[in-house]
């Protein structure tokens, strides 16, 4: 498993894709996604609103368990990926690309994210 170095990473298993023009993707890892099992239903936040981080903003539940989801940033939700909403397996099969959760307008990023590399030594893979 290998986690892309242009994202930063929470120690809850998010990552987030670097600010463009204000606005960062989030979605879970691999390493969650795997802990977690067959994906069979997320609840996303939904456009306009407020997340903070380090708190829950949604759930993913699986074959496995329910799942808190929790926002890395603080700001407002300009984008919910209604295509996992519809396919919630997309998180398993695709973590890092069409599998992505939401996206929101960066008001505050915490410093304590992880880079790739502090992020696979966190989670062991």
């Amino acid at each position: 498993m290998s986690n892309p170095q242009q994202l930063r990473y929470s120690k809850e298993h998010e990552w987030l894709s670097a600010v463009e023009d204000g606005v960062a993707t989030i979605g879970i890892t691999e390493h969650a996604a795997n802990a977690l099992g067959d994906v069979v239903y997320a609840q996303l936040p939904e456009v306009g609103d407020t997340v903070t981080a380090g708190e829950t903003c949604g759930e993913l539940e699986s074959t496995k368990s329910v799942s808190d989801l929790y926002s890395p940033v603080t700001g407002e939700v300009t984008a919910s990926n209604q295509d996992v909403v519809d396919d919630p397996s997309l998180v398993n099969s695709a973590p890092f690309e069409g599998g992505w959760l939401f996206k929101v307008r960066v008001a505050e990023e915490p410093k304590d994210l992880l880079s790739a590399d502090e992020y696979t030594e966190f989670s062991g893979n």
